[in-house]
This record gives C-alpha cells, structure tokens and sequence, in this order.
C-alpha cells in the first residue's frame, strides 16, 4: 500500500521484512530497523522498540505476514504454514500480556488463515501469505480511520485554550497517524486552535518525555514537560481543564490498564474536578474481562528503575525494586471513555455493552 509506505510500522517491499522506527532510541536518534525471525520481532515489542498498544496490533498483523511468507518457502502445503504459525503466534503473543490488541490482532490473522484454508483446502501456501499481508494492510488501515474517529469525538469535548495533561504516550508513535490520546490535540491544532499541553514524564522508561513532548512539538503545540510528582500541584494552580490518557485493555466494567501512573493522575482529577477521559480504539475494549482485577498486569526489570536513562544507578544494587509497567483506573474515576464507536459514559457496562450489541 503506496500511502503506507512512510508510517513507522510497515513491510519491507518484498514483504519479507518488517520494518519498525525504533521508539527505544527516541528522541536522541531516529533509527529504523528491520526483522524477519520470529525472536527478532518478540524482541522488539518485549525490549519497548514497539511500542502502544495500536501500534502492536499493527507490528503484531505485519509479523504474522511476513513469518508466513518466510514459512510459504519451506512448508509445502497450506496447513503445514498455518500449524508452524500457531506456534509462532502463541510464542509473539507471550511478549506482552496486558496490551489487548497484540492478542487480538494475533487472533484475528490465525482466525483469517482457518477460514481460508475450510474455504479452500487447496490454497497454496504463497497465495495463504499474500492473504494474510492483505489482511494486515486492512488493519493498518482500519487503525487510521479508528484513530481519526477517535480525534474528532475527543475535540468534541474540549475547547480552544485548553490546558491538557497527558500520561505516557499515545500519540502516532503508540497508534497509527493522529494517535489516541493525542489525537484530539493534532486534530484541533490542524484546524488552528491552541492548546498547552502538560506532559507528564512518565517514569520510569520517560515516555511522556522522549516520546510525547518530542511528537507534540514536532507539531508545533504549546508542550510543558513536568515530572509526574508535579501534576497535582498544576492542577490546584487550575492550569488544567482536561487529563487526556490512553489505554492497553479495558474491562467490560469500564476499568482501564494504562501505563503506571494514570491511577495516580485520575485520583488527582478526581478530587480537583477535572474531567479525565481515557481513548481508545474499540478494538482495546475487553468483554470477556469482567473488571480491572481480571487484567494481567506486565512486571519489568528492577533495573529500568534504577539505571533507566540516568548516567550512573540511581540507587543502590542492593535495593529491591517494584516495577509494574501498568496499573488499573477503577472506573468510577474515569469521566468518559472516547472511542471510535463514540463516546461512553457511566454506567460504563451498559455503554460498553450497547457498543458491542449495535
């Protein structure tokens, strides 16, 4: 697909590859990489060089792809493909529990290989492969149009001058092109509003710093950095009217997984009065996961804590550490959920559950 070609998550042109911006390395260095082996792409979405839970779900189509064109040369029948790919699948799909849409998107191109072979018990493998980057394509594409629905629901709800706060990083980086969170925000400085932005660093792996205020000032935004121990005060100073957040996974209750931290932010909102609203593809909306307390919750290396970005430990070795990479926003703290599906309010099971009924 010719208008894909400049995106940060794409096929190599033989499709043999896939080719990823590395978000590890930003904003100091724009590096792309390419992979083909399996490990190779684990890797990339376990070591945070893809990364956004959209984002996944577009790498995650595209490795399924690729793995089964490589696997097209060496299986010689369709069903001998998609039996190797199983294994593979479950093997990528291990990378990151939280993120629903890794798992989702996994599911959706072995689902989509089944079918075609019950079809067509006859499909070679190469024409099971080029079926399969076809399907890819259409969920690139369908993040777009998800990610510009998104937008123009979430401008809906805010205003010229706006004082923002965002978490972490769910702008066209963790998505697509305009973003999640940060779509509202492109959308309406494309459409020359003005915004000032406070971005939240997000510790420990500063996503809110490497990749949120590096997109946003690219894009000619009103962008303030701040440490996340900063946002209280700000909000007391009533500088913000709007917290904006992204979300991995949402129960069918209205609980949402979102980077470590956005508790905090919506307990603050909270208590200030401030609308917090969490965006989202439809596609991250978990029914089969009744609440937050059902969400599997990513551990990572104590080490991100204490080495991290600094120079030098910013602790001793000795010292144990805690570092869950997300945590769960009850939610009754949450002021509405922005979809491309549209906007849902509380009770969040009936509106989550007339979203998935229509």
């Amino acid at each position: 697909m010719e208008y894909l070609e400049t995106d940060h998550v794409r096929p190599s042109a033989d499709g043999e590859s896939v080719i990823y911006l590395d978000q590890s390395l930003l904003p100091g260095m724009e590096e792309w990489k390419k992979c083909s082996e399996i490990r190779e792409m684990y890797d990339a979405i376990k070591r945070l060089e893809v990364r956004g839970a959209p984002c996944i779900g577009i790498f995650a189509g595209y490795c399924m792809a690729v793995r089964a064109a490589l696997l097209a040369k060496k299986e010689g029948n369709a069903a001998g493909l998609l039996s190797e790919l199983k294994k593979e699948a479950e093997y990528l799909n291990s990378s990151r529990p939280t993120a629903v849409n890794l798992s989702y998107v996994i599911g959706l191109m072995i689902s989509r290989a089944e079918n075609a072979l019950a079809g067509d018990g006859s499909i070679s493998p190469k024409n099971l492969s080029e079926l399969l980057m076809k399907e890819a394509e259409r969920v690139h594409l369908e993040d777009i149009d998800m990610c510009a629905k998104i937008a123009e629901n979430g401008l809906s709800l805010i205003e010229d001058g706006y004082g923002i706060l965002t978490h972490c990083n769910a702008g066209p980086l963790a998505t697509s092109r305009l973003g999640t969170a940060l779509g509202p925000i492109l959308l309406g400085k494309s459409r020359g509003m003005e915004f000032h932005v406070y971005a939240d660093e997000t510790r420990p792996l500063l996503q809110g710093a490497r990749l949120t205020s590096y997109e946003l000032s690219k894009a000619g935004v009103d962008v303030t950095l701040i440490c996340d121990n900063m946002a209280a005060s700000i909000m007391k100073q009533g500088r913000i009217q709007a917290c904006f957040v992204g979300c991995d996974r949402v129960a069918a209750n209205g609980d949402t997984a979102n980077k470590i931290g956005t508790l905090g932010v919506a307990v603050m909102a909270k208590h200030f009065g401030i609308p917090f609203y969490v965006l989202g593809p439809k596609s991250s909306i978990d029914i089969s996961c009744g609440s937050g307390a059902d969400i599997v919750i990513e551990e990572r290396s104590p080490e991100e804590v204490k080495l991290g970005y600094f120079s030098k430990p910013s602790a001793p070795g000795s010292v144990r550490c805690y570092n869950p990479s997300f945590d769960v926003t009850d939610h009754e703290l949450i002021t509405a959920i922005i979809t491309d599906g549209g906007i849902l309010r509380p009770p969040f099971h009936q509106s989550i559950g007339s979203l998935f009924n229509e």
